[in-house]
């Protein structure tokens, strides 16, 4: 088995109203659950960030636009991406970004 990094991007955020924040975060428990032992981090979300570019430069703001991160094991990246199609952001018009990790 083969860990991959899901990058999720976009979509409409955690809800400000509560009853609506604590039915999303409900989905997503409820996919890392369906996910069971294929989640090896349940990752977080992400908040501000700058990008460093060569020579040192820094500009605000992401790069990817990246709203949080899981790492999932998979058998090969179709398998990976066929988890991902389950992931709640992509219900808020959301991404998902499957990346391998490659062990050195």
């Amino acid at each position: 088995m083969t860990n991959y990094v899901f990058a999720y991007s976009g979509g409409k955020g955690v809800s400000e109203d509560e009853a609506v924040r604590e039915a999303q975060m409900a989905r997503w428990e409820r996919w890392f659950g369906e996910l069971g032992a294929a989640v090896v981090d349940g990752g977080a979300a992400t908040g501000a960030a700058r990008t460093v570019g060569a020579g040192g430069a820094v500009d605000a703001g992401g790069s990817l636009g990246m709203t949080g991160f899981s790492i999932v094991s998979a058998a090969d990246l179709d398998a990976a991406v066929a988890l991902a199609k389950g992931c709640p952001v992509l219900e808020i018009g959301g991404a998902v970004d499957v990346y391998e990790a490659i062990s050195i």
